[in-house]
């Protein structure tokens, strides 16, 4: 993805296009393939957008996101998700274009300021775009501008000034301590580039919300696209969600069940894109006796016989997990209206472990509003020996790893260092020794530390109390459980209290990815757990 700087303003009085120009002018001057993007405008037609695409290569729509008027229909309509994917898939399609985007924030609309409060520095938020507010010159407001941008999880850069110099009001204004904040005259913007360009260029984004990491993983996915068996197709969920996937283009997938039922149910639903599946009825495809005769071959020694190899091969989950055996398929995702047992024991039968895993484990990646956790092992192995918690923290960090995810690994006990005793505290306490242990051979210098309570793990002020000198405490992002009844419990305490988005379970230490749904899952579930099962099998 390209880098890029998100230009706001505060008010009408802070014109913002003239920075974007000053901004495009000195990119251009300094190499390189410049992009430019808007948000959202309330005039779509007017000559900016056509200059510029002609200078560009592009088309005129492909320099914004939405229209004010869709976006607020979207927003009245209670769907701002939607308009937030709509933005940052015309963004993605710009930046694939270009080394450095100008992002300009949406134009300031009156009679809209209610419904857009705030939506700006969502959109921001989601870009990982570094921000740059340019203010009239009211301080107060300038401020206040800042403050929404922070609240909605923004990174805020620098705040520009125009008119009077008021930089050293502006020192004592808490919101803005942490800012490089500028004066300067009106009209006087092309100094502002290369003065915020050292920093812009060094600037790495240390947000990441639900939108931009699901973003992220669609465009790595379309990267080497991968085919998915979906088993469960009777299952409306799955088919909506297939329907997106297609449309996105981000998969190939092939669904199991009645191709006359699937198409009917697809057409009933309003779905469009079904016709781009491949629709298997397990019982009359024409490659089924090859996956039979395989499955015999591989299960005889486990008294398996070629009639119980036809019988087992009637179940969808056992049929879909044979042709990722066989190479038809890359991955499945099953679960959505089965146990968590009906899609991982064919897996395990069939496509094992990996060399070198002794076990099976899973994570969720718990999708906070300004970062990603990982969690685990929060839904197959109940209650692990120190030896599996130890395989489960080093093979979740380098899930973490995969994923974006920086890896700091806590082992999470109701203890915190030495200050508890018990046989689960010592339990904890051996798995982090074998872990260390393992760590230069399996994942050199990966920051891994242990007991510790989960807000020790988290907190900065607390881990100062507690671990004072540990690298992973207060700043931990891949958390493990001792237990599934500790990590089921912890995982939806916090997806349900928090707000979080919670991706999986992804599982880990297989041949090949295979991974499970919750039966109360929802579309947008379905979709992230397709797309991170394509990942994985790239």
């Amino acid at each position: 993805m390209a880098k890029n700087v998100f230009i706001a303003s505060t008010d009408q009085a802070a014109d913002k296009g003239a920075l974007v120009q000053a901004f495009i002018a000195f990119c251009q001057s300094q190499g390189g393939k410049i992009g430019f993007f808007q948000t959202l405008t309330a005039t779509p037609d007017n000559t900016k957008f056509q200059d510029l695409a002609a200078k560009l290569a592009v088309q005129p729509r492909d320099l914004y996101g939405l229209t004010i008027e869709a976006a607020v229909n979207l927003l009245n309509s209670g769907k701002k998700d939607a308009l937030i994917e709509e933005v940052l898939a015309g963004y993605g399609r710009l930046a694939s274009k270009f080394d450095f985007v100008i992002v300009e924030g949406g134009d300031p609309v009156p009679q809209a300021a209610f419904e857009l409060q705030g939506l700006g520095a969502t959109l921001a938020a989601n870009l990982a775009a570094p921000v740059i507010i340019l203010s009239g010159g009211d301080l107060a407001l300038a401020a206040s501008g800042v403050r929404v941008f922070k609240d909605h999880k923004a990174e805020v850069l620098g705040l520009i000034l125009v008119g009077p110099d008021k930089t050293k009001e502006a020192e004592s204004v808490e919101i803005l301590k942490d800012l490089t904040v500028k004066a300067i005259p009106s009209g006087s913007l092309n100094d502002i580039p290369p003065a915020f360009a050292p920093q812009i260029i060094a600037f790495n984004p240390t947000v990441v919300t639900p939108k931009r990491f699901e973003a992220d993983l669609i465009e790595r996915a379309k990267a080497n696209k991968k085919t998915i068996v979906l088993p469960e197709g009777d299952d409306d969920r799955i088919l909506t969600a297939a329907d997106d996937i297609l449309r996105r283009e981000f998969a190939n997938l092939v669904i199991l069940g009645d191709p006359a039922a699937i198409k009917a149910k697809g057409a009933s639903l309003g779905l469009k894109n079904l016709t781009k599946a491949s629709l298997v009825d397990i019982k009359t495809a024409p490659f089924r006796k090859e996956l039979v005769d395989q499955f015999y071959e591989l299960r005889k020694s486990k008294g398996v016989t070629p009639e119980k190899a036809e019988a087992q091969l009637l179940d969808r989950n056992w049929f879909g997990t044979m042709m990722v055996k066989a190479g038809q398929a890359d991955g499945m995702v099953s679960g959505a209206a089965g146990t968590t047992a009906d899609t991982i024991r064919p897996a395990l039968s069939i496509i094992k472990t990996k060399p070198g895993a002794t076990i099976a484990s899973s994570v969720f990646l718990m999708c906070m509003s300004d970062r990603v956790l990982v969690f685990g092992d929060c839904a197959i192995n109940p209650n692990p020996n120190p030896q599996q918690l130890a395989e489960i923290a080093i093979v979740s960090a380098q899930t973490a790893k995969a994923f974006g995810v920086s890896p700091k690994v806590a082992m999470l006990s109701y203890s915190t260092g030495t200050s508890g005793t018990g046989p689960d505290v010592d339990a904890v306490t051996e798995a982090t020794k074998l872990a260390l242990e393992s760590v230069p051979k399996l994942f050199p210098d990966l920051p891994l530390d242990g007991p510790m309570q989960f807000d020790a793990a988290l907190d900065p002020k607390t881990a100062k109390g507690k671990m004072p000198n540990s690298k992973v405490a207060g700043q931990a992002t891949v958390l493990i459980f001792p237990t599934l009844n500790a990590g089921n419990i912890g995982y939806k305490a916090v997806q349900r209290t928090s707000g979080a988005v919670a991706v999986g379970p992804i599982i880990q230490g297989l041949n090949a990815p295979v991974n499970d749904l919750s039966r109360g899952c929802t579309v947008p579930d379905i979709i992230n757990t397709v797309a991170i099962t394509a990942v994985q099998a790239q």
